[in-house]
């Protein structure tokens, strides 16, 4: 057997290993799931006649603000759910089964490959169902082309990837799991400080700044306009280079980490 079979086959029983792991301990996505839910609920029938008016609508139509928040609350469960990542990794670590791996005759990338791929089609799966909420609520995206849909896919497959690759480096960093917790919780915050809920230029000038130049925005913005057919301008690019610059600074972190001779 080839060294890029064996690879393949030790990737993917890695992969069917934390897809068991999800399978048999629900309560973990479902809790990192509740959030983008809730905050979805919550702004929508809680605070969406005023914030329906912050952004050109009116109090009596709060489908504005509905088609304005969804796509942010999209970007905001893959946050969300890429917690569990850091918490599965650090469990890995503490428990002293990536030890084990390491004296096993495993394609050793397979163990992180298995985290990562695993994380991002649980993602996808929290996206599809947290848009089904939106959707039932109101939610409509009738002038997207089916090109615009695959790239919309295709962006939320991206952003995935690239904050399950920041999410492994910080479980490999923690030394227990709470702690990868603690660590991975700028993934749900940053959200709140973006253009997820209401437009950056309404934001007070000092704290603009701070939500145009992170991550979040530009893809919240890139994937508004491929579902709404708002003004995307240079959002597109700025958020691959943003995934790109991720998924980079991650697969590096995460590869030195769990390269490094164990004390």
């Amino acid at each position: 057997m080839s060294s890029l079979s064996l690879a393949v086959r030790d990737s993917n029983t890695m992969l069917r290993r934390n897809l068991l792991h999800a399978r048999r301990y629900p309560s973990g996505t479902l809790n990192l799931l509740l959030t983008p839910i809730m905050m979805l609920l919550l702004f929508v029938y809680i605070f969406g006649d005023v914030m329906s008016a912050g952004i050109g609508g009116g109090a009596a139509d709060r489908s504005d603000y509905i088609a304005y928040i969804v796509p942010g609350l999209l970007l905001m469960t893959i946050g969300s759910t890429v917690i569990g990542a850091a918490v599965y990794v650090s469990m890995d670590m503490t428990e002293g089964l990536i030890d084990r791996f390491r004296t096993m005759a495993v394609y050793r990338p397979s163990v992180l490959i298995g985290h990562v791929v695993g994380s991002v089609l649980q993602s996808v799966m929290s996206v599809v169902l947290v848009g089904a909420v939106g959707v039932a609520i109101g939610f409509r995206s009738t002038d997207a082309t089916v090109l615009e849909w695959l790239a919309a896919f295709g962006l939320i497959v991206l952003f995935a990837l690239a904050l399950t690759w920041i999410a492994v480096g910080m479980g490999l960093a923690s030394p227990n799991p709470e702690a990868a917790v603690n660590m991975a919780m700028p993934l749900i915050l940053l959200p709140l400080i973006s253009s997820a809920f209401i437009p950056a230029d309404t934001m007070p000038g000092w704290f603009q700044p701070i939500a145009e130049y992170q991550p979040f925005t530009p893809a919240i913005e890139t994937l508004r306009g491929l579902l709404l057919g708002t003004e995307i301008g240079n959002n597109g690019w700025i958020a691959i280079a943003w995934c790109v610059g991720l998924i980079a600074l991650g697969y590096r972190w995460s590869t030195a980490q769990f390269n490094r001779d164990p004390k």
